[in-house]
């Protein structure tokens, strides 16, 4: 019997796709202009969950992005479009 792999949180893959956009200036401008975020704005969200959704909202509509974040933290796509479900019922 296989073991059911653990998902990560909201919250970590929050983290982790933060800290990819933080590596890439240019894509975290842009994920700050579409939510419409200040930089003052943006350190007052990261741990709400309005802004890990919304986060993890901008990843998963781009393909190249959503690779780009697994290859780099080790994770499948389907683990990250999982968490994803998960917290979007209505997808």
């Amino acid at each position: 019997m296989a073991l059911k792999a653990t998902l990560p949180t909201l919250e970590e893959l929050a983290d982790i796709c933060l800290n990819h956009l933080a590596q890439d200036p240019e894509q975290l401008a842009d994920f700050m202009s579409i939510a419409g975020l200040s930089a003052d704005r943006l350190r007052a969200a990261v741990g709400t969950r309005s802004f890990a959704l919304g986060l993890l909202d901008y990843v998963v509509q781009s393909e190249a992005l959503l690779l780009a974040i697994c290859q780099s933290s080790s994770l499948k796509p389907e683990t990250i479009m999982r968490v994803w479900a998960k917290h979007n019922p209505a997808g």
